[in-house]
């Protein structure tokens, strides 16, 4: 059920209060003026109302102030975590890292080369091998082959 609030306006035809000249200066008359509008409960009761309206106003805005502060906090985290994965994501460096290690693996030989190697220390071996065994190493042992 929705509260019908009455109005402050007054009706149309009804005449506004016509200014009088102010009467001379008496303690009565000063305390019936400033008691009269505390006397009215209906101007009163609608200010209680206005009240509470604009302080249940006021709690909805410090809740959606707090509901904002926080989304604004958590956009800000968001935003430097994005920063930070953009910053260490440097794609010049990258590349220059994978061309650096693909000119080093050109410079390896390759399997035609390996087996080329191999077969020369063979050679070269079984050769020392057989002059080191025939004509010994001098100053160590005299040749182990029979001349």
């Amino acid at each position: 059920m929705a509260k019908i609030e009455p109005t402050v306006v007054t009706p149309a035809n009804t005449e506004p209060p016509v200014a009088s000249p102010p009467p001379a200066f008496s303690p009565t008359l000063v305390a019936t003026e400033t008691a009269a509008p505390v006397t009215e409960p209906r101007k009163l009761d609608q200010l209680s109302r206005i009240e509470e309206k604009a302080a249940r106003i006021e709690e909805k805005f410090a809740r959606y102030e707090a509901v904002l502060t926080r989304a604004e906090a958590s956009l800000e985290r968001s935003a430097h975590k994005v920063d930070a994965a953009a910053g260490t994501m440097d794609f010049a460096a990258i590349r220059g890292e994978i061309n650096a290690l693909r000119n080093r693996v050109d410079a390896t030989p390759r399997a035609g080369t390996l087996f080329m190697t191999a077969i020369v220390t063979a050679v070269l071996t079984v050769i020392l091998t057989i002059l080191v065994l025939k004509f010994g190493v001098p100053g160590l042992f005299g040749g182990l082959l029979a001349r």
